[in-house]
């Protein structure tokens, strides 16, 4: 179970460093190909492997692990089958975002969980210190979201020109 555990975490970094590498590609209006296939294809994996632990009940991982998949749905659809055409460019930039802030979540929860100086800071991870990393990601990553919304241009079309809302 170690290896798997193993695996299943450096999917999760693999998929958070690419991650942020696509955010920022998207903010400049840069697709980065293989960035993103290698962001999505992480994170899904990340998402469903999330299921093979052995647990007997459904935990609040396995309800993250959902919501990843079906934000990563609609995601893929709009960057694969729709080309990031009209407002699916928008679908797939905010969820890309969506899908990269639930990987930090699970981090920042990860890290205080497993990480001694932090656990001993908040414990039942409903202190202070572990709101404000969460509530602090949250807000980032909901910048981030705006930001690619309405940056995001792959096809090179200014803001201003574009006839379709933000």
């Amino acid at each position: 179970m170690a290896a798997f555990t193993a695996f299943h975490v450096a999917l999760s970094l693999v998929g958070i460093v690419t991650g942020f590498v696509v955010v920022v590609g998207m903010l400049n209006s840069a697709p980065l190909e293989r960035w993103t296939a290698i962001f999505l294809a992480t994170t899904a994996a990340t998402s469903i492997t999330g299921f093979f632990f052995p647990v007997h009940r459904l935990m609040p991982s396995h309800v993250l692990g959902l919501l990843s998949l079906a934000v990563l749905a609609p995601t893929l659809y709009a960057r694969y089958r729709h080309q990031l055409s009209g407002s699916w460019r928008w679908v797939y930039g905010v969820g890309a975002v969506i899908a990269l802030y639930f990987n930090c979540f699970v981090l920042i929860a990860q890290s205080f969980a497993k990480i001694p100086a932090l656990k001993a800071m908040a414990p039942t991870q409903s202190e202070p210190p572990f709101v404000v990393a969460q509530a602090g990601a949250l807000v980032i990553f909901g910048l981030f979201g705006i930001g690619v919304a309405r940056r995001f241009r792959p096809d090179g079309i200014a803001a201003s020109e574009s006839a379709e809302p933000v």
